[in-house]
């Protein structure tokens, strides 16, 4: 029932930027802090940034942090990432994801932990040449 769908992604140049749109349905979207994560083959999930079910409050990554921007629309049901001068690091797996520990509704200010969320989507290439 609960599905996350993310689009956006594609093959850029460095400096290049991409929009990512995380879909979702079948929970009450409004009620949910949203992650973004991002991960490499080989490696372990990386937190990206999140946002939290007011809007209010917005955080990243410091390797994303003035680059990237978390938004969300809970009327339609959507939450987006803004990319932007993007770089070969970002090279990943792009997911979408609710936040299921402690405080659902809220980020932690301290970290984006992938181990916080859980239903993921199927997730959206981004790839970035040098």
């Amino acid at each position: 029932q609960v599905q996350l769908v993310e689009s956006g992604g594609g093959l850029v140049q460095s400096g290049g930027s991409l929009r990512l749109s995380c879909a979702t349905s079948g929970f009450h979207l409004d009620y949910y802090a949203i992650g973004w994560l991002r991960q490499v083959p080989g490696k372990e999930p990386e937190g990206v940034s999140c946002i939290s079910a007011s809007t209010t409050s917005t955080y990243y990554a410091d390797s994303v942090k003035g680059r990237f921007t978390v938004s969300r629309d809970n009327a339609k049901k959507t939450v987006y990432l803004q990319m932007n001068s993007l770089e070969p690091e970002d090279t990943a797996v792009y997911y979408c994801s609710t936040k299921t520990r402690g405080y659902s509704d809220v980020c932690d200010p301290e970290e984006i932990s992938p181990a916080d969320f859980g239903s993921w989507g199927q997730g959206t290439q981004v790839t970035v040449s040098p």
